[in-house]
């Protein structure tokens, strides 16, 4: 049935609210508030669990606009249902320190669940919150006390469906029969530059059919239908045993002079075409950001049913945990991101810790998985080569939601996506494992890991050339430069099993941020049992006599490499330092005492030795020092063979200092 005038004047101020930061920002894309007001309307006066006064409610339901261009709906929404966002911050729309940024971005808005925006990461993302909530679930609820027990609902468009992002995503969701899944598609068949079908002629339902959705189609004459979307939402709950897909059939630009162009998806409407559609719609021209009295009441009514939810809730918690102490205490912790007070960290010897890197980060994490039931992860199909699987810790699978190794399947642009999605929900400390020359493919979701500051840790093996025979198409050259030029991710590459115990210490400490560890296919040898300050970034592993005359500066594989080095030239009466340099960024972040220590700027013969990119590393070396380092694709060939051919020899680097720098030798 149509909308009642009520729902009509509520949904038309989300509209107009979001118009008008739009217009007034000279900025936006008023497309989708416009056509899409009506299916948010329905969900989140109707059906969405959530508290404004609390917005990090554990049991909330989540909300994950990917479509992310249309934010100046959201924030209608968040304003209008009396979150700490107040009108001034609409009208500072995109503006320089405000809280409503072009796209939405998490921790900077009260109530934005994701950062989104780059399209089909939402979508992404939504996935992984439902796969979190599935198997806190599993594991915490108990007899008559669900306290974990939300859903995630995802509003997308068409460029989200458009990304390839979105079918690894849904196709694994799929899989999974994710239940608590509901993703609302606003079908208004116009994107940027035109309309859709001169792109995309997909039949959308059944592409999700075809994944093992629920699927349902509001088709365009109830697009706007408030009590169709309603029922749509409802049918969609009560289906458990997979995720939901309900296309609406929308008019993008509704009402406005723009209506079903693609001029109304990115422009501001501008003075005369929003008065246009304020006299169509039935709205004040006048004032700007104008909400009527009656509609604002009732939307801040529908924010406060949330605290009377989360009431009933904490109750029903305060029984659980006095049924349950110790496994609250568990969801304690882990909720208030706390470490416990001890972890099993692995001892390494001669023996045990001359191996590749990769095999010290899967023993190391095996150690402490029983004492962290937060790490949840897998690799994309390759966790034999990786080595993080979670032995003895159960599959993440239907019917199994309790176990914590997820198949991610040969879908990294998904994996990374689905981690973040995790970290945003809270309670788990995701990971991710790929060969390094993968980052490529999750590059979009570890940098959004990085703007957001979430802790999610991502895992990459087969770290250099030395990977040998597959070849340059899967020999990383470029990858450590790019992922260390990422804002607030941290790059550490360990040396050898010590290394990459202390880097899982750093890791799994609550952080402002995500990692990326960086570990070899081949054996490195064991440098011994030491204090490795990972925190500082850089430390002396080997030194001169006296002050050195030359410092070599390595990381992981190639720190072996440097020591081999400095013993043939200490023979040689060259006194050599060799600072092993696992982070560049931690490094760079400490005092200027600290680095003047690890490398004393009187010392200007330096040596950088890495089996990558130089790019970077003059920093360290200076004017005068050399970086050492794979500038070209690789080959295909055994890892001795092509250290050789490249020069990635003890006698190369010996050779290469002496005749570089003038040295005093006896």
């Amino acid at each position: 049935m149509p909308n009642t005038s009520a729902d009509e004047q509520r949904i038309n101020a989300i509209r107009f609210l979001s118009v008008d930061a739009v217009d007034k920002a000279n900025s936006g894309h008023p497309g989708l508030p416009l056509g899409a007001a009506g299916m948010a309307y329905a969900l989140w006066t109707r059906h969405l669990k959530f508290n404004p006064k609390d917005p990090g409610w554990f049991d909330r339901d989540r909300f994950v606009l990917s479509a992310g261009h249309g934010s100046a709906m959201l924030y209608s929404l968040l304003y209008l249902t009396g979150y700490d966002l107040g009108l001034d911050q609409l009208e500072a729309f995109r503006q320089l320190g405000s809280r409503t940024p072009g796209h939405p971005e998490f921790g900077h808005t009260p109530g934005v669940e994701a950062t989104t925006g780059p399209l089909g990461q939402g979508f992404a993302n939504a996935v992984g919150m439902a796969a979190a909530e599935a198997h806190l679930a599993a594991v915490y609820n108990s007899g008559d006390h669900p306290i974990v027990d939300h859903f995630t609902y995802c509003l997308c468009g068409d460029g989200d469906l458009m990304e390839g992002i979105s079918q690894e995503a849904a196709s694994l969701a799929g899989h999974l029969k994710l239940g608590k899944l509901i993703v609302l598609y606003d079908d208004n068949r116009v994107s940027l530059a035109g309309p859709t079908d001169i792109t995309f002629s997909d039949d959308h339902v059944a592409r999700f059919d075809a994944v093992g959705w629920h699927t349902q189609f509001v088709d365009i004459g109830h697009g706007n239908d408030a009590d169709a979307i309603d029922e749509a939402i409802s049918i969609a709950k009560k289906v458990t045993d997979r995720p939901s897909f309900i296309a609406v059939r929308t008019h993008i630009g509704y009402g406005s002079p723009e209506q079903d162009s693609f001029k109304a998806h990115g422009e501001p409407l501008g003075a005369a075409n929003t008065a246009k559609t304020k006299e169509r719609l039935g709205w004040p021209l006048e004032p700007a950001f104008y909400v009527p009295d009656d509609v604002l009441a009732f939307y801040r009514e529908v924010g406060a049913k949330g605290a009377a939810a989360e009431d009933a809730w904490k109750s029903a918690f305060a029984a659980w945990k006095n049924d349950n102490a110790d496994l609250a205490a568990q969801f304690e912790r882990i909720a208030d991101k706390r470490l416990p007070a001890d972890l099993p960290w692995p001892a390494f010897d001669e023996k045990t810790g001359t191996v590749a890197t990769r095999d010290a980060g899967g023993a190391t994490m095996n150690a402490v998985a029983a004492a962290l039931p937060e790490l949840v992860g897998g690799s994309a199909d390759l966790d034999p080569s990786t080595k993080t699987y979670l032995k003895g810790q159960g599959d993440f699978q239907p019917g199994s939601y309790a176990g914590r190794n997820v198949h991610f399947g040969v879908r990294e642009h998904a994996m990374g996506a689905i981690a973040n999605g995790m970290a945003y929900h809270g309670g788990l400390l995701p990971f991710t494992a790929t060969f390094f020359n993968f980052a490529d493919y999750m590059k979009p979701a570890v940098r959004l890991a990085a703007l957001a500051k979430i802790h999610a840790l991502f895992i990459f093996t087969h770290d250099s050339v030395f990977l040998g025979e597959d070849g340059p198409t899967h020999q990383p050259v470029e990858q450590l430069a790019m992922l260390r030029a990422m804002p607030n991710l941290t790059v550490i590459r360990p040396a050898d099993a010590i290394e990459t115990r202390e880097a899982w210490k750093l890791m799994v400490a609550p952080h402002d941020g995500p990692y990326a560890l960086v570990l070899t296919r081949q054996k490195v040898p064991f440098l011994g049992e030491r204090s490795v300050p990972i925190e500082k970034g850089a430390y002396v592993l080997a030194d001169a006599a006296g002050t050195p005359d030359l410092i070599l500066i390595a990381t992981g594989s190639e720190v072996a490499l440097a020591l081999d080095a400095k013993k043939l030239l200490d023979a040689k009466g060259v006194a050599t330092r060799v600072v092993s340099m696992p982070c560049m960024s931690a490094f760079a972040a400490q005092p200027q005492a600290y680095r003047d220590q690890i490398l004393p700027p009187a010392v200007t013969a330096r040596i950088s030795v890495e089996a990558a990119a130089t790019l970077g590393w003059y920093r360290w070396v200076g004017d005068r020092g050399i970086a050492y380092g794979i500038d070209h694709f690789g080959t295909s060939a055994p890892a001795g063979d092509i250290a050789k051919e490249y020069g990635f020899t003890a006698d190369a680097i010996a050779s290469l200092a002496t005749s570089t720098f003038a040295f005093a030798t006896t």
